[in-house]
């Protein structure tokens, strides 16, 4: 996967009066995906959030491009995704990024508030769900939760006994569109049904759930 995120999509050569080829440009399909990212709201929600405040060593826009990476390339710890961008540092630089330290990246996932991705991720799915448009009618959204394993620093706030931690990621998911609208991030001890109550539902559209759900008054 790293391989592919970092291989040439597209080939621009670049030739002189005397068609002399002298330089080659690369567009990974990483590079694609950035492109995607609206910066100027991520650029309004790091100064909102203050998340660039006195930092020096990671802003929050390589930290961004840092887990996304981690992401999509499947990797399993920071010390893959530090090898991973180390690996193509040259043409990190080009997508605006920089190599990451691995304890720098540590510090910043447990410091800086996650409030920043959240809103942008907010900000994408509006943007995804502007080009998928139709009849409300038709939708039809599944709301469910997953467990999420913790452990380590910065995860105190999820423990809901002495021997487990985690956290649930609750999801409402386009069916239809096979894409996510809704997101939620809980200690793994808060009911589902009480996340639910206060996801956006859209009058008209169908609903789909388990009996984690059930409640009439709801």
């Amino acid at each position: 996967m790293t391989l592919i995120l970092f291989v040439s999509r597209r080939l621009a050569a670049f030739k002189t009066r005397t068609e002399i080829n002298v330089m080659r440009h690369y567009n990974s399909v990483f590079h694609d995906l950035l492109k995607r990212v609206p910066w100027n709201r991520f650029e309004a929600l790091v100064a909102a959030h203050g998340a660039d405040k006195g930092v020096r060593r990671l802003s929050a826009k390589d930290q961004f491009i840092a887990l996304l990476y981690g992401q999509l390339s499947g990797a399993l710890s920071l010390r893959e995704i530090v090898g991973g961008l180390e690996s193509h540092r040259a043409r990190l630089y080009h997508l605006g990024g920089s190599p990451v330290q691995r304890s720098t990246l540590a510090d910043a996932n447990a410091k800086r508030s996650s409030a920043v991705f959240s809103e942008l991720f907010a900000a994408l799915v509006g943007q995804a769900q502007r080009g998928l448009r139709r009849k409300l009618g038709d939708a039809t959204y599944l709301i469910d939760a997953s467990p999420l394993a913790l452990s380590g620093a910065g995860s105190q706030w999820a423990h809901f006994s002495s021997m487990a931690c985690g956290a649930k990621l609750h999801v409402i998911y386009d069916a239809d569109t096979a894409h996510p609208v809704y997101a939620a991030v809980t200690s793994a001890k808060v009911n589902d049904i009480k996340v639910a109550q206060k996801m956006p539902i859209e009058a008209g559209a169908t609903y789909v759930f388990d009996l984690a759900y059930y409640d009439y008054a709801w």
